[in-house]
């Protein structure tokens, strides 16, 4: 590994057989050809084959190939064809999803192509980022994107946002001094890296690595070998349908056995034992779970949620904690002046008095941000650092516009920042007179002023008033605001323009105080995400004092941890106090990791956001990573979903439909489970008890097509319960908790008329099968709608399950009273046959609501 930044200029442009003029445009082209484009390559690319190929990895999906593998073997095509077109559909519903979701990504990555200024032959020139070469040297300032990593070989006043890279939210100064062999990557100050942006300043920095070889590139191919963790609702179909599975064997090994030993006829038997363990088979389960999930995925776009693979919308229902960044997250990400200091007087409401409008003056004069004014009514576009965008947006808010003031009042000379002065100083050209602006830490102005501009008039400041006047800045930045102190300075023409002249004997005009302000919905999304029983912690890399003040503002409560103090607790120590902490200030990207490390271990369900390529390990190891639209391509790669429009409030929306989703596939667990219990248990029954058989094969497999399919796929558009964010998160509950008391109780009543409706009728065995079955049907035709909700079904109306229960319905009927009955058995029933059937289920269906209205779990 190289260490440029331990290299003199001559060395570097020498390694690199590069010069100060830049290389030539076909040196450039040559060496593009032999380091390619300077992108980062996916080790992991788009692959159709393989998205497809994943649908197939269930468990479940297994045993419907083997279901319709027995069908064949049973020349029951139209069962084959049933579960086979359920595999297929299955699958392509969850392929086309997932594609559908990768290309989204690849599409906003490529909506947005950058360029990039270098110096080629002595001359600068606007290129494709992506034909940076190694020796290149880049021009860039403020505002500027860095498209590779470069060492830099002049500047002036440089500052740069690492944040992507690093965590650290504050801009970090540059130069191009030299540093020893063994300085620490976040300590090089002269090498800047890809994914980062230039805040303040100028520079040349010579390319020393592109693409792939960049630090940046780096940590996008180890996330990539990263293997992600298993969906947890994967895992609980999977341990669902293995145990289904025991139960399929189980059931034709028993039926089997009793049947041979009681004398039933072997090879009906048999035909009926694996009959029953194809319709105890959930073929529905998959589709129903495809569907729901399609379906959730569509409503979350809508509240701006990409959801990337299918099971990632029901994990963010069952998540226990939300770890958020603040800003652009709960924050607008964009920096307001929301107080100042002026005339002696702390205010949130700005008038339009001399001293207000001096300070806004002042604010916008010694300012290097600059507007892009829009055309067609589009909206005006700030650049520059976000402090300094927020004093331009303010003071034209109040009627000043930078341009008109500037334009009056010519710059001469500036004064940048620094970080040892700590102030920045403007000098503009007056009528007769120079004109220093001046703005900078508070302290360091008070110290440097002389005099206060107050109530239009200007008076000597004592070191009592500035003591006070300390006071007052020190109120405002107890509120989690970053102040400015702002003065002015007349020098005369006559008198040669200096650094000391125009930063000292200075006149205090005011404070402004800034923050990024939470977003207006926020604090109704983290109400309701607690009422929900979600807790959300804060995860910020500003002060804690910031972050303090932006959780008061929103409602989050609890203690306040800053990096040093979290580095000092040990991993015990924070399992046990996690839950007392509201917000981690100061920490970085590592810090995000160890914690998500820790929740896991406290067995919590963890949606995780990020932006930057060093947040990509912590989105990976969460259940569920939520990258943010603003964040690297890394980040979003290592997620399961992206937040199109950075907010909070989003995720919450989200939440809900992941628990609309898991609620929908116990309702149809439920339902599906009630009503094979009732026909295990009815051929069982009749067996032991040595009737004849109350169905034939043919009728199982035909009861299983018409209630399994139409009226469950219906099941997986249930609105959500009006409970739904009232409740619990679901952490590791078995699929089949809170349910159980109905599938049991539903069953036996089933079981029961099932079991009349045959026995009053079996002189006629015909008869009193086609009886059976058609109980069966109208029953289950009425579960629906008791399993459908979990309140009163009468409180609520599904178009939809009323649309697929009268499919069923018309072809049951047309298969009892057409020449099909034949094939079935069947035999037709008159007006009293059908009195009875719907009286019983009828009776069945109040007998559930009013056992769900006095048991919560039913």
């Amino acid at each position: 590994m190289v260490s440029w930044h331990a290299k003199k200029e001559a060395e570097i442009l020498k390694d690199l057989k590069s010069s100060n003029k830049g290389l030539a445009n076909k040196e450039a082209r040559s060496r593009l050809e032999e380091y390619g484009k300077n992108e980062l390559v996916k080790i992991r690319k788009l692959n159709i084959l393989k998205i497809f190929g994943r649908q197939f990895v269930s468990f479940l999906i297994l045993i419907l190939v083997i279901a319709a593998v027995i069908s064949a073997i049973l020349k029951s095509w139209i069962d084959f064809s049933v579960i086979m077109a359920i595999v297929v559909l299955n699958s392509c519903f969850g392929f086309f999803q997932e594609y559908k979701a990768e290309r989204a990504i690849e599409n906003l990555k490529s909506m947005l192509v950058p360029k990039a200024k270098v110096l080629r032959d002595d001359k600068v020139i606007e290129i494709d980022a992506r034909d940076i070469v190694p020796g290149d040297i880049l021009v860039l300032s403020e505002g500027d994107k860095i498209m590779s990593d470069a060492r830099i070989i002049s500047s002036e006043n440089l500052e740069v946002n690492e944040a992507a890279l690093t965590g650290e939210s504050n801009p970090r100064a540059k130069s191009s001094k030299v540093l020893k062999i063994d300085t620490t990557l976040a300590e090089r100050v002269n090498m800047i890296y890809l994914g980062t942006e230039v805040v303040r300043g100028n520079c040349k920095a010579l390319v020393v690595d592109t693409g792939m070889k960049t630090e940046f590139g780096k940590v996008a191919e180890l996330v990539q070998k990263v293997e992600p963790e298993r969906n947890p609702l994967i895992e609980k179909i999977n341990i669902f349908a293995r145990k289904i599975g025991i139960v399929i064997l189980t059931v034709i090994v028993l039926i089997s056995a009793m049947g041979f030993v009681l004398g039933f006829d072997k090879l009906q038997i048999f035909l009926t034992a694996v009959s029953l363990a194809v319709s105890a088979i959930p073929e529905g389960l998959p589709a129903v779970i495809t569907i729901s999930l399609a379906l959730a995925t569509q409503r979350m776009l809508k509240v701006n949620s990409l959801i990337r693979k299918l099971p990632a919308a029901e994990t963010l229902g069952r998540a226990t904690i939300i770890c958020t960044d603040k800003t652009g997250t709960i924050t607008e990400e964009k920096m307001q002046v929301t107080k100042i200091f002026v005339n002696n007087k702390l205010t949130s409401r700005f008038s339009k008095d001399k001293g207000t409008e001096f300070l806004f003056k002042v604010g916008i004069l010694c300012n290097n941000a600059r507007i892009e004014y829009a055309a067609n009514g589009l909206e005006d576009y700030y650049i520059g650092d976000p402090t300094e965008k927020a004093l331009v947006q303010v003071a034209r808010k109040y009627g000043f516009d930078k341009k008109q003031e500037t334009e009056k009042l010519p710059r001469v000379k500036e004064y940048s920042f620094s970080s040892s002065r700590k102030m920045m100083a403007v000098v503009r050209q007056g009528k007769n007179e120079y004109l220093s602006y001046v703005k900078g830490a508070p302290e360091i102005i008070l110290n440097r002023c002389r005099a206060e501009f107050s109530k239009g008039k200007t008076k000597e400041l004592s070191d009592k008033r500035r003591k006070e006047l300390l006071c007052e800045y020190e109120k405002m930045a107890a509120q989690g605001l970053r102040v400015l102190g702002f003065a002015y300075r007349t020098i005369l023409k006559t008198n040669k323009i200096t650094q000391e002249k125009a930063e000292e004997k200075l006149v205090f005009v005011g404070f402004q105080g800034m923050i990024d302000p939470p977003r207006p919905e926020v604090k109704k999304a983290l109400k309701e995400a607690k009422d929900a029983g979600i807790k959300v912690l804060m995860i910020t890399g500003d002060s804690a004092i910031t972050a303090r003040a932006v959780g008061l503002d929103v409602g989050l409560k609890g203690k306040i941890v800053e990096g040093e103090q979290l580095k000092s607790m040990s991993d015990d120590q924070l399992r046990k106090e996690i839950y007392d902490i509201a917000i981690f200030a100061r920490v970085s990207p590592e810090d995000k990791l160890r914690l998500v490390n820790i929740l896991k271990e406290n067995k919590e369900i963890v949606a995780m956001t990020g932006d930057g390529v060093n947040d990509a390990p912590a989105l990976k190891k969460a259940d569920i990573g939520i990258a943010v639209n603003r964040g690297t391509d890394v980040a979003k790669d290592a997620s399961e979903m992206v937040l199109l429009d950075n907010n909070f409030a989003s995720i919450v929306k989200a939440v809900r439909e992941g628990r609309r989703v898991y609620d929908n596939i116990k309702k149809f667990i439920k339902y599906m489970l009630s009503a094979n219990t009732n026909e295990i248990t009815l051929i069982t029954f009749a067996i032991i008890i040595g009737l004849p058989l109350p169905l034939l094969p043919l009728q199982i497999l035909w009861l299983n097509l018409i209630t399994d399919s139409f009226p469950a796929l219906a099941i997986s558009t249930e609105l959500p319960e009006k409970e739904v964010m009232r409740r619990k998160p679901r952490k590791n509950e078995d699929i089949l908790h809170g349910v159980k008391l109905f599938i049991i109780l539903a069953g036996f009543l089933a079981f029961v008329i099932c079991l009349i409706a045959f026995w009053i009728n079996i002189e006629s065995l015909d008869k009193a099968r086609t009886m059976a079955l058609t109980t069966s049907v109208i029953f289950q035709m009425v579960l629906v709608f008791n399993a459908r909700t979990s309140k009163s079904a009468f409180k609520s109306f599904n178009k939809y399950i009323v649309y697929a229960v009268g499919l069923s319905l018309l072809l049951h009927v047309l298969l009892i009273y057409t020449k099909l009955n034949v094939l079935f058995s069947l035999t037709l029933l008159g007006i009293i046959d059908w009195i009875m059937i719907i009286g019983m289920c009828t009776a069945c269906f109040f007998i559930l609501e009013f056992a769900k209205a006095k048991s919560k779990n039913i």
